[in-house]
């Protein structure tokens, strides 16, 4: 494979085989974002859904926990049967939660670059330690967008969180009036409500960055046009080595034909350029066959492994050439030379009833009239 040639611009958008190597490597389009804003979202829904229920379960265990006979001080058992209760209520209460933040950090990511598994991602690369490239991502263009977007984040957070407190205000001041139960119900239930909002509003921060992992991460995969044709090269092969293949493949056709020609009935030639050989078995063949065709040498090799098998070998050149230019090889011959090639082989039939004494005089030559839309000229 060619050097890459670092001069030339990567403006070309990655072909697919780039895009599937990329993902082979781990390398995908990815918003961390995206992740985080999933995760902030659905705990804030789940505080708000589950929360209650939640509260009810820890008071309980909280009463139960505090409310227990003297015994169970002492008695290991007892407490280990106390521990016991209150883990599997907690998990009750909890795994609704952890349920919907188990969906959220696995469909969150896999939105954006689709589901994949890749285990070159997982293997130690050394540029990873050397500390002049460390030194050089943290100048980078990407290091620089990353502390945008770092600033960015504090910026948005902190003007929900403004707009949130302010809007809450005179709730937080009421709760100062209230009993002390009611009030920490109304304080859990504004805590739950100020952090959807303020969770929300990173939603903003992922829109943005979305469009700009999907740009990064193209931009990262273009290629030069030497890339492509060097891709090329290696996906379809070196014109010199798909050539010997294409050789190799007609050597091959040319020899399982060759070994069919003695089994054909006659053998047509043009004489010299052209040669055909037909086979036909009345009781299993609608049509005659093609078993063999070929020009010049391959032509003379028909024609000698024909003598050397004394297959009938007849000179009708328009015949010939008609057969060789519309039938493929193993295919029936067209519906129009059905009359020309019949007669042939009614007189390869009665020369052989001849050369064996069974007919008087030798058979004239056939007629073979051939249609004008299946002739071929030389």
């Amino acid at each position: 494979m060619a050097e890459e040639d670092t001069s030339q611009e990567k403006t070309e958008e990655p072909t697919p085989r780039k895009i599937e190597k990329s993902k082979e490597e781990g390398n995908i389009a990815r918003s961390k974002e995206l992740n985080t804003s999933a995760i902030l979202l659905v705990s804030a829904i789940c505080f708000l859904v589950f929360g209650p229920g939640i509260a009810k379960t820890m008071q309980t265990i909280m009463i139960f926990c505090f409310r227990f006979d003297a015994r169970a001080a002492w008695d290991i058992n007892i407490a280990g049967a106390y521990f016991e209760a209150v883990l599997f209520d907690a998990f009750l209460a909890l795994i609704p939660t952890f349920g919907f933040l188990l969906l959220a950090a696995i469909v969150a990511p896999t939105s954006l670059g689709g589901w994949n598994f890749a285990t070159k991602a997982l293997m130690p690369k050394g540029s990873r330690l050397n500390p002049l490239s460390g030194i050089k991502r943290m100048f980078s263009m990407n290091s620089l967008v990353e502390l945008a977007k770092g600033w960015g984040k504090v910026i948005v957070v902190a003007t929900a969180s403004i707009i949130v407190l302010m809007g809450l205000k005179d709730d937080f001041m009421s709760m100062v009036f209230q009993p002390t139960e009611n009030a920490i119900v109304h304080a859990l239930t504004v805590l739950a409500w100020s952090f959807l909002f303020i969770a929300a509003s990173t939603i903003l921060i992922a829109l943005v960055d979305i469009p700009f992992q999907i740009y990064s991460h193209t931009k990262k995969l273009r290629m030069t046009m030497q890339e492509i044709k060097e891709e090329f090269k290696n996906t379809e092969g070196k014109p010199e080595v798909k050539a010997k293949i294409r050789q190799l493949q007609r050597e091959m056709a040319n020899r399982r034909m060759m070994a069919d020609v003695p089994e054909a009935d006659v053998i047509i030639t043009n004489p010299t350029h052209y040669a055909v050989a037909l086979k036909y078995e009345p009781n299993a063949m609608p049509a005659p066959l093609l078993v063999a065709k070929g020009v010049d040498e391959v032509a003379l090799k028909i024609r000698e492994i024909g003598q050397e098998y004394d297959v009938p070998i007849l000179e009708i050149p328009s015949l010939a050439r008609s057969i060789y230019h519309n039938t493929d090889i193993g295919g029936e011959i067209p519906e129009g030379l059905y009359i020309a090639v019949a007669q042939v082989l009614a007189y390869v039939y009665q020369v052989d009833m001849w050369k064996k004494g069974r007919s008087p005089e030798k058979p004239a030559k056939p007629e073979t009239p051939i249609p004008p839309d299946l002739r071929a000229d030389e």
